[in-house]
């Protein structure tokens, strides 16, 4: 590269003389960084180029990405666009020129920052679940999953859950991780708390920046709905808390007597109840049905209850039919009170005797009483002296009865009480004292009746009463109340009445009446005559009815007796005309002008009687200056204005003041009266509106004119008081905002409005050339009068505003690809608002999209623009496929703007859209997946394989239906079938992928081994001609019965079922293969060993191919972590009888083994050495006794001191083991246990010694004279046979008794 470099700059010098010119250059290495989020319009980047000629130099952009920036070709600031994508395109190349006649052009590279410009999305939005009430806490509800396009921090997502639906939920039951998954925090309860719950989630990304700021993008908000299953682990339970019921102990067997009724309280369940009777007082008595409902079983006896309250206790138990999730019964008692009720069979009995000493035996009943009562008693006094008692021994209603009175004096007395429920005291009562009479019947009668309410018998008893005279006459007035009347202020000693008397029927001193006054209102201000009852007046300076017009007197009669009577008198002094009308308060009245009525109430009384002539008022309006303005009528105490009052009318001296003297008298004779002034004050208001001095107003200003003067308007008020003639000044009308409007006062009643515009604003004529304004004139005072004026105004137009792309032109067209036909597709136009517009619309750039992809320039040259107008130029080069979308930026230049205003209008976009034909066939998409039947678990109406599809038409074009043409199976042998309507195809799209689900419609022949061969087409559906499609050939691998393998497992079926998928895992670990449950079965009682259940699987590659028994178990046996798991979930046994167990297991036993080898070597070799040992023993005890044999043999040798056998050592007792004597001599015969121990005792060990042939050959050899050989070396004598061979015979004993053995001697032992 640096050779070419080096080319260029030697030609750039050798050139230089010849073109006397080189062109601009850029400094350094040409790239820029962009962030994704820049907006369009803003600065870009800055390209800048010396010339060292000095030449003004243009700045130009071009390459297939130019389209994303404008450039300034004077300054070289480069402006963007068009929007940046970073997810679309991470960095592209620009080529950048400088140019002053000479160009040379340079390439840009642009790289684009990542912002954080997308929200999380998630994959799903369907959410829902189902879980069980008992699953556990920590368990894993639901998995999300949310996806960001964004990079680094701002493509991590962060999982929220930020509501839990119920509200009243634990806000803490469930928790998201930061994987989504969503794991449950708290226990469920189908019946305590919801049964259904909507977690509101949110995905939000780390943040990252956008537009300068740390921002935080997150998705939508998503709702899962999670349903919980309710599980049988409730108890049923009673609807009521208590149960009770009656019965007749005359109820016949199989009466209905009670329904208890428990549910389910697992409501989701709702398992049937079933009823029994656990426990019972009275067995017997009653049963249950299953439909709840308590029966009579037996012969009831009330009597049998009586120390029991009459009641009989059942407890009944409620069982669900179904075990619960404990595998128990679920159930619940409650204990039932069933009453056993009396028959009636009793009638009601009188009794004599106190109640509470009654015992109500057969001696106590009585029909006839006696008793005694004062005349007139009061009603409900008792008889006295009657001891009288009613009992019914019956039970309930059947001891209830009813007590009534016969006879002909039963009106004058009630019984008491009327209703009696078993027993109760009887009582007489006075009931009408008037009929209890001494002096019409000394003596009266009654019945008292008993009826039984329920049979209807009755039993009577006969009360005689004896009636006690007393005095019980009092005096009486004929009338109860009196009315007396007397002039007020009366002198002493008139008399008020003298004819109000009383009368008392008794004789003697009983009828004698005096008379007298009872304390009380006006008592002291009248007498009365004790004898005769004359009423006088005691005080009359006292009685004036202004003060009391009533007194209420009580005139009282007494007899001898002291029974005394009294009657009210009303006593109403008469009214005389002594007392003037009272005016009370002051009158000062203020109204306003013209508005305003005057209603003046006078208020006055007169203290007199009311609705009498010394009580009316009549009132008159004396005579004054304005009175003839006001109203008031003589018997009318209102004062009013006769018409409008206004205050100009007024002497302004009195300042609106009127003053009225009213007259007000009563009607009594002689006539009494009163004056009264009222002040009326009238108060100005603002009744005159200001008036502007033109009808209208019509001003003009010119556009773009800042602070104009646009004119002024004048307004006069006729008011004469500064508050009422103030003049202020409003604008209203449209545009009212583009002026303002200035108020000064010219004089009294006299001011001007100027309108201006503000210093900061002009007017457009082109956005409105007239304002139409309205301008109101207003007073300050209470009625706000006000006057209105129109004003005009005029804006004069310059040409300023740039032309404007008419919306309605740049709506979107449509164009077919391949389109045989050019010409005029669409026509874009432009307004300009300027009266002198001359108006240029031009194409600036083309946007190529694809589905929202930006595609280049590859459309480019499919359109052009002429003036507004766009043609088709290349109709067959148009491709849906390759660009769907054309976007013309257009815009409209005004060329006779002023001088300082914009030109061209903003750029705007004509969309074309391609529209698809029909020109591409759908294509299968490749799928790197094998498909594996396993017949005996493939069932109908199961997926067994998948195709996808696609097509790069769009809509009815692009939509894809899948169709089985024909199947065919392939035998291992090679030999092919043809199967009809044993597969069918189920389509389902996403997005533009179109998915077959292949599924089975019957059941396979699991004796077939080899392939299915499925062949597939994919066709459109065009809504205009002819379908295109494609073909797919599946393979469908099949895995026959022979590929079934058995395993067996320690543990019974539940557990090897609740371990099955952690069996699953270490399977597929260890095999690498997809495992395929038939089932699992306990094995039969007869066949089982080790093992008490097995699993029938199938192990599958994803080739399609199977494992045999053979290589599972070489395959579980090389995973020892595999096989460890396994071993603990319980598995003993691969196939039908292979134990299994691990080399581990096998070790342990052959170290057994040989520690038991061991051991047992170990016994055999302590048995052989205890043996030894005993036998060396023995021959050491022989030994023992032969040398005490020999000493007893051998006295007469001298001994040279101790000796041990042997040795060279010698014993005390001189013992010998080495002895020439017969076994039998030495009575050691216990210890032979062969004849061969009887031949000799000289050696301590087995040889076998002739001792016999030994005797004969030392006789022959020493015994006849031939000494023995001499050994001159003499080296070693063993000391034993020296000994012996010193040994000198005694008389009688045996000569040569000893021998040499020169196999053995004593250094043996």
């Amino acid at each position: 590269m640096a050779w070419l470099w080096l080319s260029c700059v030697l030609l750039s010098a050798l050139m230089a003389p010849v073109a006397a010119n080189t062109p601009p250059s850029f400094q350094g290495t040409l790239f820029v960084v962009l962030p994704e989020d820049l907006p369009v319009g803003n600065k870009a980047f800055q390209l800048s180029a010396t010339d060292r000629d000095g030449d003004k130099v243009t700045y130009g952009i071009s390459g297939l990405y130019a389209y994303f920036f404008n450039v300034n070709s004077s300054t070289g600031e480069a402006t963007l666009a068009s929007p940046l994508d970073y997810e679309t395109q991470t960095q592209f190349r620009i080529t950048v020129s400088a140019s002053d006649g000479y160009n040379n052009p340079r390439e840009m590279l642009v790289i684009i920052e990542d912002r954080n410009d997308n929200a999380p999305v998630f994959q799903n939005t369907g959410f829902s679940a189902d879980i069980s009430e008992t699953l556990p806490v920590g368990s894993l509800v639901y998995s999300v999953l949310a996806e960001d396009k964004d990079t680094g921090s701002s493509g991590i997502v962060e999982y929220n859950l930020t509501e839990i639906i119920p509200s009243t939920a634990d806000r803490y039951l469930f928790y998201i991780l930061d994987n989504g998954s969503i794991i449950l925090n708290g226990s469920l309860s189908y019946n305590n708390k919801s049964a259904f719950y909507q977690l509101k989630l949110v995905a939000c990304d780390s943040g990252g920046l956008l537009h300068d700021v740390h921002t935080v993008q997150c998705s939508s908000p998503v709702f899962l709905s999670i349903t919980v299953i309710d599980q049988p682990d409730l108890d049923p339970q009673f609807i009521r808390d208590f149960y009770s019921a009656s019965v007749a102990e005359d109820a016949a067997l199989g009466t209905s007597v009670l329904t208890v009724e428990a549910v389910d309280s697992d409501k989701g369940v709702n398992d049937l109840v079933l009823y029994s009777i656990s426990n019972s007082t009275r067995v017997g008595w009653f049963d249950i049905g299953v439909d709840g409902v308590i029966r009579v079983s037996g012969p009831l006896d009330r009597e049998q209850l009586l120390q029991e309250d009459e009641e009989v206790q059942l407890q009944v138990t409620a069982t669900e039919k179904n075990l619960n999730i404990y595998e128990q019964q679920a159930q619940a008692s409650i204990w039932v009170t069933l009453v056993v009720t009396d028959v009636n069979d009793h009638t009601p009995e009188f009794y004599s005797c106190n109640f509470s000493d009654c015992t109500f035996s057969p001696q106590e009943v009585q029909a006839d009483f006696v008793g005694y009562v004062d005349e007139h008693a009061s009603t409900r006094i008792p008889i006295d002296n009657l001891t009288m008692a009613a009992y019914d021994p019956d039970k309930g209603r059947n001891g209830t009865f009813q007590l009534t009175l016969a006879g002909a004096d039963a009106n004058a007395f009630s019984v008491s009480p009327e209703r009696v429920a078993g027993s109760a005291e009887v009582q007489v009562l006075v009931r009408a004292p008037q009929m209890v009479d001494y002096e019409n019947k000394t003596v009266m009668q009654v019945q008292v009746v008993a009826t039984d309410s329920a049979s209807q018998n009755s039993s009577t008893a006969t009360v005689t009463i004896h009636i006690r005279d007393i005095n019980d006459h009092r005096p009486s007035f004929p009338q109860s109340s009196y009315v007396l009347c007397l002039p007020e202020h009366s002198a002493a000693g008139f008399v008020v009445t003298s004819d109000i008397l009383a009368t008392d029927p008794d004789t003697g001193d009983w009828g004698r009446i005096t008379y007298s006054l009872l304390p009380g209102n006006g008592a002291d201000l009248f007498a009365v005559d004790t004898n005769s009852g004359m009423v006088t007046v005691r005080d009359g300076k006292l009685l004036d009815r202004e003060k009391q017009a009533v007194y209420y007197l009580t005139l009282q009669a007494t007899d001898g007796g002291d029974l005394s009577t009294s009657t009210s008198l009303e006593i109403n002094l008469l009214d005389i005309n002594d007392n003037a009308p009272q005016v009370s308060g002051s009158y000062n009245v203020f109204v306003r002008e013209e508005e305003e009525e005057v209603s003046v109430t006078i208020q006055a009384q007169d203290i007199d009687e009311l609705e009498t002539d010394n009580s009316r008022l009549v009132y008159s309006l004396l005579p004054g200056p304005y009175s003839h303005n006001f109203s008031l009528g003589p018997d009318t105490e209102l004062l009013t204005n006769v018409g409008p009052l206004d205050r100009e009318e007024i002497d302004r001296a009195l300042e609106g003041r009127i003053m009225l003297t009213v007259q007000v008298a009563d009607c009594g004779t002689p006539s009494l009266s009163t004056e009264v002034n009222i002040t009326i004050t009238v108060e100005d208001i603002n009744d005159n509106p200001p008036v502007f001095n033109q009808s209208s107003y019509t001003f003009s200003v010119m556009e773009q004119d800042p602070g104009a003067l646009v004119g002024v308007v004048e307004a006069e008020d006729k008011d004469q008081t500064e508050v009422n003639n103030r003049i202020s000044f409003s604008l209203s009308g449209s545009g009212v905002n583009n002026f303002i409007l200035q108020g000064s006062v010219l004089g009294s009643g006299v001011a001007t409005g100027s309108l201006w515009l503000p210093p900061d604003q002009s007017l457009d004529h082109e956005s409105q050339a007239v304002f139409r304004l309205t301008v109101s004139a207003e007073n300050l005072g209470s009625q706000g009068l006000a006057a209105q004026v129109d004003v005009t105004v005029m804006v004069l137009d310059i040409n300023d505003e740039p032309p404007t792309l008419v919306e309605a032109s740049l709506q979107g067209v449509r164009v077919a690809e391949n389109s045989s036909r050019d010409g005029q597709v669409a026509q874009v136009q432009a307004r300009d608002v300027d009266s002198n517009a001359w108006l240029q619309i031009e194409l600036v750039g083309v946007i190529c999209t694809k589905a929202g992809v930006d595609v280049g320039d590859l459309c480019r040259t499919w359109f052009s623009m002429e003036n507004g107008s766009v043609y088709i130029s290349q109709g067959k080069a148009i491709d849906y496929e390759a660009c769907d979308l054309v976007t013309l930026v257009v815009q409209a230049c005004d060329l006779n703007t002023d001088l300082g205003f914009p030109a061209c209008s903003d750029r705007g976009s004509l969309d074309i859209t391609i529209e698809d034909v029909n020109d591409n066939a759908p294509y299968f998409v490749p799928e790197n997946k094998t498909f594996v039947i396993i017949p005996e678990l493939v069932l109908p109406g199961q997926q067994v394989a998948t195709v996808q599809a696609r097509d790069d038409d769009s809509g009815a074009n692009g939509a894809v239906k899948f169709n089985i043409l024909h199947v065919n199976f392939v035998s291992n042998d090679g030999t092919t079938q043809t199967f009809q309507n044993i597969f069918n195809i189920v389509p389902s799209s996403e997005g533009a992928v179109f998915t077959g689900s292949i599924e089975l419609m019957t059941n396979l022949d699991s004796a077939l081994q080899g392939i299915y061969q499925v062949t597939v087409q994919a066709q459109d559906t065009p809504s205009v001609g002819s379908a295109l499609e494609s073909q797919l050939t599946l393979n469908l691998f099949t895995v026959d019965q022979s590929y079934r393998v058995r395993l067996q497992f320690s543990m019974y079926k539940d557990e090897v079922g609740a371990n099955l998928e952690a069996i699953k895992q270490a399977l597929a670990q260890a095999t690498r293969t997809t495992v395929y449950v038939v089932h699992v079965q306990d094995l039969e009682s007869m066949a089982r060993a080790r093992a008490n259940s097995y699993m029938d699987a199938y192990f599958v590659f994803p080739n399609g191919s199977a494992l045999m028994l053979s290589q599972l178990s070489s395959m579980i046996r090389s995973d020892e972590d595999a096989l460890t798991e396994l071993l603990r979930l319980g598995l003993v046994v691969l196939g039908s009888q292979e134990p299994l167990d691990s080399d581990q297991r096998k070790q342990l036993v052959i170290v057994i083994v040989g520690l038991g080898v061991a051991l047992a070597l170990t016994i055999v070799i302590a048995t052989t050495v205890f043996v030894c040992v005993q036998k060396s023993h023995r021959r050491k005890l022989r030994a023992m006794k032969a040398a005490k044999e020999a000493r007893q043999t051998a006295a007469g040798v001298t001994s040279f001191g101790a000796a041990i056998p042997g040795t060279n050592i010698y014993k005390t007792e001189k013992a010998n083991p080495m002895l020439n004597l017969s076994a039998n001599d030495l009575g050691l015969e216990y210890l032979s246990s062969n004849d061969l121990d009887h031949v000799s005792l000289n050696s301590l060990d087995d040889n076998s010694v002739d001792l016999d042939k030994d005797s004969r050959d030392n006789k022959a050899r020493w015994g006849g004279g031939e000494p023995p050989p001499p050994n001159p070396q003499r080296p070693y004598a063993e000391p034993l046979s020296m000994l012996l061979s010193a040994r000198q015979p005694t008389e009688g004993q045996q000569q040569n008794l000893s021998f040499t053995n020169g196999g053995l001697d004593t250094t043996d032992l």
